[in-house]
C-alpha cells in the first residue's frame, strides 16, 4: 500500500470519522428554470445538475453543522467531550461575529475548546483539513472537528443566470486525529487575488447600509473565466498535490474535487489521466454545488455507497471565490 509523504514532525494525522447533513427539500431543474428563462436540458448540459437540495427556512448553518458533527464524532468512535477543537468553513453564517464554531461547542457539548470559522469559499474544507493536520502533527491538539457548511439558498437571486441555479445547501464534517502513519499529505494551496471579483457578492453590506434602496446582496460569478481557471490552473494544482504526496494517479482509490460543475470535474479527470480504477465523485448531479460542504458530502456518499473505498487514497481538491484553491491526498476513513 502506498505511503503518503508528509512533513517530518514525529506525529501523523488521519481522518477518523465522517458525517453529513443533506437538506430536506429536493429542488428540480424545472422548479427553478422559469425565473432564469431556462430549461431542464440547458441546466443539465451546462452543469450536469439534475437536482439540488435546499434547507427549509428554520434550518440554518448551525443546525446543519450540529447534525453532521455528531455523526462524524460517532463515526470516529468518540464523544463530544473528546473533541479538542472545531474549525468551520462557511461563507453563509449570518453573523460577522461570534463564530459559528464557537456556538457549536455549546450545541454539541464539547466544553470550552478552541473554535473558529474560516472564509475560503469552495476551498474552505481543504483549508480546514490543512490547519487541522498541522495542529495535530505539531502536538497542539488532538481530535479536531472540521466542518464545511453552507446555506447558499439564503444568498441567491432566483432570476440570476450566472450561479443561482447551481447552488444547494448542506454540511459535511470529519474528525482529524493523531495516527501511527501518514493519513494526510502536505497541502498545496493558495489564491489568485487578481481574479478576486470573478465570484462575488453584488454589493457589500456597507453599501446596503448606506443605500437602503439596494436589494440584499446575492452571489454572482463570471462563469467562463471561472471555468477556464478551474480547468487549467486547477489541473496543475491537482498534479502538484499528487507530486507532494509521493503517490501516482494509479495509486488513488478516488478523486473527490469540489462539486462545482460536472464539465469541470470530467475535464480535470481527463487532464490528470486517471485510470478507470479511480472512482470519481459526482455528487453534484443530485445535490448541486454546496461550496465548502461539497467535498465532505461527496466523500460521505462515496463511502456509504462504496464502502470498499475505505482505507484507500483520495485526492481532494477545492477551488472557488477569491480565487482560492487547496488540495491534498488523504486516506479515506
Amino acid at each position: 500500500m502506498p505511503t503518503l509523504n508528509t512533513a517530518e514532525t514525529g506525529r501523523f494525522s488521519k481522518i477518523a470519522g465522517i458525517g453529513a447533513y443533506r437538506a430536506e427539500n429536493l429542488v428540480t431543474n424545472d422548479d427553478i428554470a422559469g425565473p432564469i428563462n431556462s430549461s431542464d436540458e440547458w441546466i443539465r448540459q451546462r452543469t450536469g445538475i439534475v437536482t439540488r437540495r435546499r434547507a427549509s427556512k428554520d434550518v440554518g448553518v448551525l443546525e446543519m453543522c450540529e447534525e453532521a458533527a455528531l455523526e462524524a464524532i460517532a463515526s470516529a468512535g468518540l464523544k463530544p467531550e473528546d473533541i479538542g477543537g472545531i474549525i468551520i468553513s462557511t461563507v453563509t453564517f449570518p453573523y460577522f461575529t461570534p463564530s459559528a464554531a464557537a456556538a457549536l461547542t455549546d450545541r454539541i457539548g464539547t466544553g470550552p475548546v478552541p473554535a473558529w470559522d474560516i472564509s475560503a469559499a469552495c476551498a474552505g474544507y481543504c483549508y480546514g483539513i490543512a490547519q487541522a493536520d498541522a495542529l495535530v502533527r505539531s502536538g497542539t491538539m488532538d481530535n479536531i472537528l472540521v466542518i464545511g457548511a453552507e446555506k447558499l439558498s439564503d444568498v441567491i437571486d432566483p432570476t440570476d443566470r450566472s450561479i443561482s441555479f447551481i447552488l444547494g445547501d448542506g454540511a459535511g464534517a470529519v474528525v482529524i486525529t493523531s495516527a501511527d502513519e501518514p493519513g494526510i499529505s502536505k497541502t498545496v494551496w493558495g489564491s489568485k487575488g487578481e481574479n478576486w471579483s470573478t465570484i462575488r457578492m453584488t454589493d457589500s453590506l456597507m453599501d446596503v447600509r448606506d443605500d437602503r434602496e439596494l436589494p440584499f446582496p446575492t452571489l454572482r460569478q463570471d462563469g467562463p473565466t471561472v471555468f477556464r481557471w478551474a480547468v487549467w490552473d486547477g489541473a496543475e494544482v491537482a498534479k502538484k498535490a499528487l507530486e507532494e504526496s509521493g503517490v501516482e494517479a494509479s495509486d488513488l482509490a478516488a478523486f473527490i474535487p469540489h462539486q462545482a460543475n460536472m464539465r469541470i470535474i470530467d475535464e480535470l479527470a481527463k487532464q490528470l489521466g486517471l485510470p478507470e480504477s479511480v472512482v470519481i465523485a459526482r455528487d453534484i448531479a443530485d445535490n448541486g454545488n454546496t461550496s465548502a460542504a461539497s467535498i465532505p458530502l461527496a466523500t460521505e456518499r462515496l463511502l456509504r455507497e462504496q464502502p470498499e473505498l475505505s482505507g484507500g487514497l483520495a485526492l481532494q481538491m477545492g477551488f472557488g471565490a477569491g480565487l482560492v484553491y487547496g488540495a491534498q491526498v488523504v486516506r479515506l476513513p
